[in-house]
């Protein structure tokens, strides 16, 4: 049987949707919020990049983060950021954006979105909301 990956159009197609929602991430200003939880990490490039690895193993395909980092422990990946639910609710957003920009859809969609709303709101916290701070010019 072939991997949500596969019927998904394989990594290309991964890489595509990865790369749309980031750029969505840089300039749409209703994700601006999403693109600053990134400004104290490695930046976006980086994070393209793990993001494409992580849902690449996440949907039944290579697992190259796992190979790179050991493991693919959500939360341990963000413990350190402050992800409330409008945080996540902005993420889930900005992908479906990202997926109907490069026109995916049907039930290996269905089901990961369905996957990722578990994902992202398994990670809301109450990590020190950082963001207060720059809003004062104190970052």
């Amino acid at each position: 049987m072939p991997s949500a990956l596969d019927q998904l159009g394989g990594e290309d197609q991964l890489r595509a949707l990865v790369e749309r929602f980031y750029d969505r991430m840089e300039t749409d200003p209703a994700a601006h919020a999403l693109h600053r939880l990134h400004f104290r990490g490695h930046g976006l490039n980086h994070t393209r990049q793990t993001q494409f690895e992580f849902l690449s193993g996440f949907l039944g395909g290579r697992a190259y983060y796992r190979e790179r980092f050991g493991h693919m422990d959500l939360r341990e990946i963000h413990a350190h950021v402050p992800i409330r639910e409008a945080d996540a609710e902005l993420w889930l957003e900005t992908f479906d954006a990202a997926l109907a920009d490069c026109e995916m859809q049907g039930p290996v969609v269905d089901k990961m979105r369905a996957s990722l709303r578990r994902a992202a709101l398994m990670l809301v916290n109450d990590v020190p909301d950082w963001r207060g701070e720059a809003d004062k010019g104190q970052v």
